[in-house]
């Protein structure tokens, strides 16, 4: 029997602890505009389930133990659900197939559902389970589907050169690389041996601004609000980049700890990052759950210069990337965090800069562009995604990202306004990345007044408290 990888056997477990929920699927939203061909589409969705094993992958037990089984092509061949959808309809329906829950022991994890709005524009939202993808999958899996439907629109099946290895070889592969964690000279055991140290006092639970007490267990209902910065912005983070021998990310990561810090997170701030986990170059055509989430410490005492917080995070990242091959949930079993079904442990912030993997679509007769598409699920009280946009008229690109929140602890309106001041810091320290975190101003004045408002209509009903006690005392 084939083990699962490490990042399989972790979701495999919260699939255990959790019941069958959609948590953790990841749906591709494809606009497709122009001269549809529904039966090379439905043939190519069954040629990249074919080549791709992981996406015809289940995960049985036998003895409370899970294994891989992949299917024959033949059993795991996806339907293509059709749906005529009203166009004002389109972000409802969706949603609501973005939720549609996979039961990972029998069902494959991929599914397929077409909606047709207009005679030619059509939605593809092709809904995977995160146990057989990442990120980074998404340039084989949309290179892949291209070409297998070039070639059945031609009336042919494509002509691919065989993958090297297969997911499950991987997973095969991972365990006996990184050795046993009882066997003190293992590779396993030093890089455990590493975070150990790495994450000593490190606070198990984030102090934020929530809008009410965290409940016992989550509900994983969350929603995301959006934002941006411009160019011209985005332009002086590259440089600032360049400058200090860091990257984009590190530079994201430094602003994200200020803001929690200011916001009244403390000086040490934890927060979760996915890394490719594909070092190896067999690895990047194809289709898989690879990523491993590490835990990034940023330390923001001393009220220090933006610039001098960036290289703090740099020396944090570097450290962490040459010791990320433990797996998260072994790292959450070694240092024995308290555990509770109400947060996330290690960490309870998750940073994503989705420059991962490229869409790579060329099917002929067919417009694509991607669609954004809220689940309604969150995984974190907080999670950051960000990615950058090019612009059309050759501009530098722009920033856009999202920030998505657990509604058990924030009202939007707070989600609201942690993106704006986010906004508003990294516009100024992009300005001017010599100026203290703390120093940075991060409210706007018409949020000053409105909380000038708010304070005197406080004020008000206060007085009128104060008369009534004096009246009847």
């Amino acid at each position: 029997m084939t083990p699962l990888s490490f990042a399989q056997q972790r979701l495999w477990f919260l699939h255990q602890l959790t019941g069958t929920q959609p948590t953790y699927n990841v749906p591709l939203g494809l606009r497709l505009s122009g001269d549809l061909d529904e039966s090379a589409l439905e043939s190519a969705l069954a040629d990249i389930v074919t080549r791709h094993e992981s996406l015809r992958t289940v995960f049985p037990e036998t003895e409370g133990e899970p294994y891989q089984q992949v299917l024959d092509p033949g059993d795991a061949r996806p339907e293509l659900h059709r749906r005529v959808v009203d166009p004002d309809d389109v972000d409802a329906v969706l949603r609501q197939e973005a939720r549609q829950a996979f039961d990972i022991a029998t069902e494959p994890p991929v599914r397929a559902t077409l909606l047709r709005l207009r005679p030619r524009e059509h939605i593809l939202l092709l809904l995977i389970h995160h146990i057989a993808t990442d990120d980074w999958s998404v340039t084989p899996l949309t290179r892949d589907l291209s070409e297998a439907y070039t070639a059945r629109r031609l009336g042919n099946g494509p002509q691919w050169e065989a993958l090297p290895v297969q997911y499950a070889d991987y997973a095969v592969w991972q365990r006996e690389v990184l050795g046993d964690r009882r066997d003190p000279e293992s590779e396993l055991t030093a890089q455990v041996n590493y975070w150990r140290e790495e994450l000593a006092g490190s606070p198990e639970l984030l102090r934020l601004p929530a809008d009410r007490p965290r409940p016992p267990a989550s509900t994983g209902v969350g929603h995301r609000v959006p934002f941006d910065w411009d160019g011209r912005t985005q332009e002086a983070l590259v440089a600032l980049a360049k400058e200090t021998g860091t990257t984009v990310f590190m530079v994201v990561q430094a602003a994200v700890a200020a803001l929690l810090s200011r916001l009244g997170s403390g000086n040490d701030i934890p927060v979760g990052a996915a890394f490719a986990g594909r070092t190896d170059e067999d690895l990047n055509d194809l289709v898989g759950f690879f990523t491993n989430t590490l835990v990034l410490r940023t330390d923001t005492s001393g009220n220090p210069t933006f610039r001098e917080l960036v290289l703090r995070a740099r020396e944090k990242n570097l450290s962490a990337h040459a010791h990320q091959e433990v797996p998260f949930d072994l790292l959450v079993e070694v240092l024995k965090p308290e555990r509770s079904l109400g947060h996330h442990p290690l960490f309870q912030v998750m940073l994503a800069y989705q420059n991962a993997g490229s869409f790579d679509f060329d099917m002929p007769g067919l417009d694509i562009s991607v669609l954004e598409i809220d689940t309604g699920v969150a995984k974190f009280d907080l999670s950051l995604t960000f990615s950058e946009e090019p612009m059309s008229d050759g501009g530098p690109n722009r920033m856009t990202g999202a920030l998505h929140y657990a509604d058990d602890l924030f009202d939007r309106s707070t989600a609201e306004s942690m993106a704006e001041r986010l906004v508003r810091f990294v516009r100024a320290v992009a300005a001017d990345p010599g100026l203290p975190v703390g120093s940075v101003e991060l409210v706007s004045e018409r949020e000053q007044h409105r909380l000038l408002v708010e304070w005197n209509d406080i004020q008000a009903h206060l007085d009128v408290l104060w008369a009534s006690h004096h009246k009847y005392c």
